[in-house]
């Protein structure tokens, strides 16, 4: 099997022919082509067939309401006591309502509300206590007019349920609907997106010593028959988001290897979201043992996302993020505009 990667144009500069990824504001003219047990080979984008440049520029319909042109921020609100990074801060109802409006009034377009922590080790949670966790919050928050988008973190049905029903616009699930066999009715009933997220294991084994044949090509398998899967159970490909699952299941040089070459996952079709931020990948490799002090990493590796077309980034840190965004899109915005004038001259 070939797998093609778009290779976004890294100056900002749009040669003659240069297609638009994934509907968005970047554009690539090469790809490469990935294959198991050869070298990857790079070619001009205009030597493929429409077919299959199609997933690779086709623009994305919007997702829970959010326009997938360009970079949405998922601000992170953990209501549970042992997530790795803000594990209690926001288990209390005022807390996590205040920590919302903070993400809402920092710039958060969308809102990841979890009362499951999924950190490697972690203990499995009841759906009734899952429950009593994030319902109220999410209808608290639309009761004081909160209409940013919502989103829920978790596996298990009964739980997505009573979110959707409490005012929440999408189902994020780590476990890509394999954990829960009716998670998938729930969100084809209700008609509400769904983020498909690869993770090998589970958050008690997870990270005992993952293995792959070719850890990006896998994944990639992986999410396409997880959507293969959903649209079986009723959801359509535009209500589909998915995920690398940075972190679960994966090594440092695993990390890496997906981060390097993120854009092979538009191929899939769906939106890619990234969810890296605070990870232990980022504390080893700057030497940060605290996830709390890892937000410079996590910008970085938020931006390096964004150069290769995620539509969503999922983040604790989100007034640095939109920064972060925002600088970047304005420079890389000028010279993609000085660089069309001089070719213009």
């Amino acid at each position: 099997m070939i797998y093609v990667r778009p290779i976004p144009l890294a100056d900002a500069a749009r040669p003659e022919g240069a297609l638009p990824l994934a509907g968005g504001p970047l554009f690539f003219d090469r790809v490469e082509i990935l294959e198991r047990g050869r070298a990857p080979a790079v070619l001009p984008a205009a030597e493929l067939d429409a077919a299959t440049l199609a997933p690779l520029t086709a623009p994305r319909p919007p997702v829970a309401g959010l326009a997938m042109g360009r970079p949405q921020i998922m601000g992170i609100l953990n209501v549970t006591p042992d997530s790795f990074s803000d594990g209690g801060r926001f288990a209390a109802l005022p807390e996590a309502l205040a920590q919302a409006e903070a993400l809402v009034a920092a710039g958060a377009d969308i809102l990841d509300i979890g009362g499951e922590s999924t950190r490697p080790g972690a203990a499995e949670v009841e759906p009734a206590e899952e429950i009593r966790r994030t319902a109220p919050v999410i209808e608290r928050l639309r009761g004081q007019g909160i209409a940013v988008p919502v989103s829920i973190d978790t596996r298990k049905a009964p739980v997505a349920e009573a979110a959707l029903i409490a005012g929440a616009d999408l189902v994020n699930d780590v476990a890509a609907l394999t954990w829960d066999a009716g998670l998938a009715a729930v969100a084809a009933r209700r008609e509400a997106p769904v983020c498909l997220m690869h993770a090998q294991g589970t958050p008690q084994t997870m990270q005992a010593d993952p293995r792959y044949d070719d850890v990006l090509l896998d994944v990639y398998d992986w999410l396409a028959e997880r959507i293969r899967a959903a649209e079986a159970a009723g959801i359509p490909r535009a209500r589909i988001v998915t995920d690398p699952g940075i972190g679960f299941g994966k090594t440092l040089e695993h990390n890496l290897a997906l981060l390097r070459r993120l854009s092979l996952f538009h191929g899939l079709g769906c939106p890619i979201l990234l969810g890296a931020s605070r990870k232990r990948f980022i504390g080893t490799l700057a030497d940060e043992p605290s996830a709390d002090r890892r937000m410079a990493g996590s910008v970085a590796v938020a931006l390096a996302g964004a150069a290769q077309g995620a539509q969503i980034l999922r983040v604790h840190d989100v007034r640095e993020t939109r920064q972060a965004l925002i600088l970047w899109q304005a420079v890389t915005r000028e010279a993609a505009e000085t660089a069309a004038e001089r070719r213009q001259a």
